[in-house]
């Protein structure tokens, strides 16, 4: 039991309940800040240790370590009640869980990726990706003993926050997965994230200036470029659109509940509507009403998608091209939906709340900013074409770290 590191239930959760009463409470903290947050826009090291102090980054990891033992159902509401309160959180918090549980899934030795488990349980470590295939490559050297990794990615969500980071390098003719501690010198974070959106995401460029690599770092022995992975390695692109799909709910999620308390509490009546309160005007509970029966049905579906995933995971390696193919479409169908719902929801929570609510110190055009930057990660319109000819030809998507 002790080569395993269990903790003390105070310092790391099993408890379902618990984990989601600690979510809930971190998002509502978030949303009472998260004005302020937006406006700093700085790297959110204070909420990732939050996060690890309240045993959230060890949620998805098996309760004989000491993790929550929850499934990725789970895990992705998770991350659309940390959204609710501040969006960038909940994206991080997502691409932990996805980066983190890729290695129990990808690695082809059990023994190792259970170590790695196991480590970033009991020292409660944060894991980013530096995996982006439109940024030109790193490059990795022999150099005597070790290797050296060299070069730059644009974009590296986490980039200050991360103990851990998954890279791919070329050496050479063939490719290198890795997985990374950022404490070795040699690794930069560039405090070069300015976009409108997701300002606490720690999105910046990160650079490898001959960063010493050793053997133990290589997750997969060294592969050909145009190797195909196994199947169920390929599940991290699935999951990670359904990560997008959830924060991007739980955005829009927040986004009206800010608007409604706004409503109640400062919203005047128009003069014409013959109401004495605002919460009364037919108009403003008519929209309210589309909005929170779109985010329920995109909540449902983003449900559905995610124990299709589940399941289709869970058969580990007899999982066929096929049955990933298909539960790889309705993630996609749920993206799509989430992206399109989150975006109108965003953007019209002001015909609830009037004239006054621009004023910046409210800041709530940070939801419409948050979705909108992030749903440019990849265009929607490549997903729903997927769909479609999935639909219309039974087609599966091509694996890769897009599709």
């Amino acid at each position: 039991m002790n080569a395993l590191h269990r903790l003390k239930e105070t310092d790391h959760p099993d408890d379902r309940a618990l984990l989601f009463a600690r979510a809930e409470e971190i998002s509502a903290d978030l949303a009472r800040r998260g004005a302020e947050l937006d406006a700093e826009g700085r790297p959110p090291s204070a909420e990732i240790e939050r996060l690890k102090a309240e045993g959230l980054l060890a949620a998805l990891h098996p309760r004989e370590i000491g993790g929550g033992g929850l499934d990725w159902v789970d895990g992705l509401r998770l991350v659309r009640i940390l959204a609710r309160g501040e969006s960038s959180i909940g994206q991080l918090l997502g691409y932990h869980y996805v980066n983190s549980q890729y290695v129990y899934w990808a690695a082809d030795d059990p023994d190792k990726a259970w170590d790695l488990g196991v480590d970033t349980v009991a020292r409660k470590l944060y894991w980013g990706a530096s995996v982006n295939p439109r940024d030109p490559g790193l490059t990795l050297t022999k150099d005597g003993e070790r290797y050296l990794l060299n070069g730059r990615k644009t974009f590296s969500t986490g980039a200050h926050v991360s103990d851990r980071i998954n890279a791919n390098a070329a050496f050479g003719d063939q490719v290198a997965n890795l997985v990374l501690p950022t404490d070795r010198p040699g690794y930069v974070a560039n405090d070069d994230w300015d976009n409108i959106g997701q300002r606490l995401s720690d999105s910046g460029s990160v650079e490898f200036r001959d960063f010493p690599v050793y053997e133990s770092d290589f997750l997969l022995p060294l592969v050909a470029r145009d190797a195909a992975p196994a199947v169920q390695a390929t599940f991290n692109t699935p999951l990670i659109q359904l990560v997008f799909v959830n924060f991007y709910i739980g955005t829009a999620e927040g986004a009206l509940a800010a608007a409604l308390d706004y409503v109640r509490t400062t919203t005047r009546p128009w003069i014409t509507s013959g109401v004495g309160s605002a919460s009364e005007d037919p108009y403003i509970l008519e929209r309210i009403g589309e909005f929170q029966a779109a985010l329920k049905a995109s909540a449902a579906l983003a449900d559905i998608a995610a124990a299709a995933v589940q399941a289709a995971l869970a058969r580990g390696r007899a999982v066929t091209e096929r049955e990933r193919g298909e539960a790889a479409i309705e993630a996609y169908a749920a993206k799509v939906n989430a992206t399109h719902v989150a975006l109108d929801v965003t953007a019209r929570i002001f015909e609830l709340t009037g004239a006054r609510s621009t004023a910046s110190r409210y800041r709530f055009d940070r939801y419409w900013r948050n979705v909108r930057t992030h749903t440019l990660h990849d265009p929607v319109f490549y997903k729903a074409r997927e769909v479609g000819d999935f639909s219309l030809n039974g087609r599966i998507p091509e694996p890769s770290l897009y599709s």
